[in-house]
């Protein structure tokens, strides 16, 4: 796998970089702002960017608006964001904006090397890997969510699929059948009007789906 590092922080930004190579990720480019990381994009064409929110000259959502720039022009580029705090217009706005390959982690809650390390492949994948924390805070802050219609354990299967769990994980999670999470799955889906689709990943569509209102 070969990463475009996005990180002010010069401690973190080599951090992160030689976490990555003690697991045999190579980091192609690592860059200290928007600009930088749009020029890396272009230049490297990498399987994943792990973006930070915060960065230069202002310190607001440099980093997460170059994100979303960086999909528009590369469609598909995987990105996971690793951010300390949820910056809900945005964090809108790149999630809403693909069905894959997106994924947005809070720095403080990331305190497992391996767990960080499988969310890098599974949204470099093409899958999801969206901190819970993430998903109750912009589920709290949205007036009109679909997800309104779901029940309480509807809506804890779908965090435990935002963070990337199989069925299988999700039932060993919550101590229940195969066929129960099976059951609120198919739920998900049919509350939140996702049919069958051949371009499409229902499970991605439906974490993102209340995002669309």
């Amino acid at each position: 796998m070969r990463v475009v590092i996005a990180e002010d922080s010069v401690l973190l930004r080599e951090g992160v970089q030689r976490l990555l190579a003690d697991v045999g990720i190579e980091t192609v480019a690592a860059v200290e702002d928007g600009d930088g990381l749009l020029d890396a994009v272009t230049e490297h064409r990498p399987d994943l960017c792990v973006v930070d929110v915060r960065m230069p000259p202002t310190f607001t959502d440099e980093g997460l608006r170059a994100a979303i720039e960086a999909r528009r022009r590369h469609p598909g580029l995987p990105v996971l964001v690793l951010s300390q705090y949820v910056e809900e217009r945005y964090a809108v706005e790149l999630l809403a904006g693909g069905a894959s390959g997106v994924g947005y982690l809070l720095k403080e809650r990331v305190a497992d090397v391996a767990e960080f390390v499988d969310a890098l492949r599974r949204v470099a994948d093409g899958g999801t890997s969206i901190d819970h924390e993430v998903i109750t805070q912009l589920m709290v802050r949205s007036k009109k969510s679909p997800v309104d219609s779901l029940t309480p354990r509807e809506r804890e299967v779908l965090g435990l699929m935002a963070q990337g769990l199989s069925n299988t994980a999700i039932a060993g999670t919550l101590v229940v059948s195969d066929g129960a999470v099976e059951k609120h799955v198919g739920n998900i889906f049919a509350k939140l009007g996702l049919e069958p689709s051949n371009s499409e990943h229902r499970r991605v569509r439906a974490v993102l789906a209340y995002l669309d209102s």
